[in-house]
């Protein structure tokens, strides 16, 4: 048994098409979404132009309100004084996306609609209520005027940017669990090359096999592990990939990322051996089947769009539980982002039973071909 694995593996590693591909295309496309959007959440919004134009009786505890803002770490407003005519023509040019007009009651004027537009009147609406706030302190109970000045920035500072589960992480790693799901299906062409090497009907190398004294059962399992392995070591360098040399926010544990690409992997490589030891049909529509199976189902999972889980959740929920790259996704989401024993244990156990159901009957497939003629 050992030297058969050991010759499967040779074999496999010199297909080149069957070994690289399988490791290399997600390697790839997790290259590529890490500098297309894999540090997005680093990215600062640009600064907000806004001219202000000061009237008669001027609230200096609204310039000083503005002052504080620009010279801020965030250095969130961009402010310029001028003039009612210099801050019209800018506003029609779209140098500036709003005018502060600062007299006894601060107003903003602005020319559309839109983010900088809704940041300019956030600013203003946040000042106006603290002022409120104040002015109620000072009315109802002016000996607290300071410890309530206190509490409101104990209150400010003490807001937090936390996911579910207490981990807070880039939104769009998401798009890296479906990839890490994709990568486990696409085993499914290792396990492909395997089922064709068994059949006597497709190639010389399966006749020469199915000739020799050895057992089929051996033959079968040899295959099957050494496929396993190879799927499975796919994976893995493609978590470590993405974990540590892109750095990206997997804060899980690594044992229980490992045991998600074990069922993962298995399910990849037993579904490419059931669909090649199907009928007879011609190795370029089995290839066609798996591809899109592996596909559509990392689609489903938010490959190419990142709502698309919840759609399907939404309008569809059953096609979620069934399918292997959104409980994949699923696992590492309830280890990475959320803490929810519960569901990573309902993933597990459905990705396991998937799997086990699909390496017994590619199993029983490949076992039972028999050849009138070789």
């Amino acid at each position: 048994m050992l030297h058969l694995l050991k010759y499967n593996l040779k074999v496999k590693l010199k297909n080149f098409g069957m070994t690289f591909w399988p490791l290399a295309f997600p390697l790839i496309l997790g290259t590529l979404f890490y500098f297309a959007f894999g540090n997005i959440s680093d990215a600062d919004f640009q600064t907000v132009p806004v001219a202000v134009v000061e009237e008669a009786h001027a609230d200096q505890v609204f310039l000083a309100f503005l002052d504080q803002i620009e010279g801020g770490e965030d250095k969130l407003l961009s402010v310029e004084k001028m003039t009612d005519e210099q801050a019209q023509d800018k506003l029609e040019a779209k140098k500036v996306s709003g005018i502060y007009y600062v007299g006894t009651e601060p107003s903003l004027t602005v020319a559309s609609s839109g983010i900088e537009e809704s940041i300019l009147q956030s600013v203003l609406s946040s000042y106006e209520n603290t002022r409120s706030t104040v002015r109620n302190m000072l009315k109802i109970h002016p000996e607290g005027i300071f410890d309530g000045l206190r509490a409101m920035l104990r209150q400010q500072n003490s807001v937090q940017e936390l996911s579910l589960g207490g981990r807070t992480i880039d939104g769009n790693v998401q798009f890296f669990y479906a990839l890490i799901a994709m990568g486990c299906l696409y085993g499914c062409f290792i396990g492909f090359g395997a089922a064709i090497s068994l059949q006597a009907n497709l190639t010389a190398l399966a006749v020469r096999r199915c000739v020799t004294p050895t057992h089929k059962l051996k033959l079968v399992l040899s295959e099957q592990i050494v496929s396993f392995f190879l799927g499975y070591v796919d994976v893995v360098i493609l978590l470590l990939y993405l974990r540590y040399v892109l750095k990206l926010d997997f804060q899980g544990q690594m044992g229980r990322m490992l045991v998600i690409c074990f069922l993962g992997s298995l399910i990849g490589v037993s579904m490419g051996i059931f669909v090649g030891s199907l009928g007879k049909m011609k190795e370029g529509v089995k290839i066609g089947i798996i591809l899109g199976i592996s596909m559509v189902c990392s689609f489903l999972a938010g490959l190419m769009n990142n709502t698309m889980k919840d759609i399907v959740e939404k309008h569809a929920p059953f096609i979620n539980r069934i399918n292997p790259a959104a409980l994949i996704s699923d696992a590492f989401y309830c280890i990475n982002v959320y803490d929810d024993p519960a569901r990573y244990h309902r993933s597990l156990i459905t990705l396991a039973v998937m799997g086990v159901v699909l390496v017994t009957a590619s199993f029983l497939l490949i076992r039972r071909e028999r050849y009138d003629s070789i």
